[in-house]
């Protein structure tokens, strides 16, 4: 997890989508310990009070269970169902916005799937 906190977002929804995307990339694994909030908040310089509100949304949402004297685990087959929600969202929100942009910058096809190496030569031969 980054200790890199972004002003406009409190910390405990940082937390939250840090563990969301650790899981959706392969860091943590379904049936994998979350590391605990004693450990989290003194690795990280953060009140305690702020990791667990960021782990109580994870057993809200049904992402993470507490089994009793061991901690916070991943649910098994959780990465479909947030894989399935963070896809959802994506073209929910994000994508429209990305479509905006594409139009409003006359980007090509082309243009967008060309190596980023190609897309620094076409610049640079103007």
């Amino acid at each position: 997890m980054t200790t890199q906190w972004h002003a406009d977002t409190p910390i405990y929804i940082q937390l939250y989508q840090q563990v969301i995307t650790r899981i959706l990339d392969g860091y943590i694994l379904e049936g994998e310990a979350l590391p605990s909030v004693r450990k989290v908040a003194a690795d990280y310089q953060v009140n305690p009070l702020t990791i667990s509100k960021a782990y109580q949304m994870l057993q809200d949402e049904g992402i993470v269970e507490k089994q009793r004297g061991k901690g916070l685990f991943v649910k098994q087959g959780v990465l479909e169902f947030v894989l399935k929600r963070e896809r959802e969202t994506f073209l929910s929100q994000q994508w429209p916005e990305i479509l905006q942009q594409i139009s409003r910058l006359k980007l090509s096809p082309e243009q967008l799937l060309a190596p980023s190496s190609e897309k620094n030569t076409e610049h640079n031969n103007d």
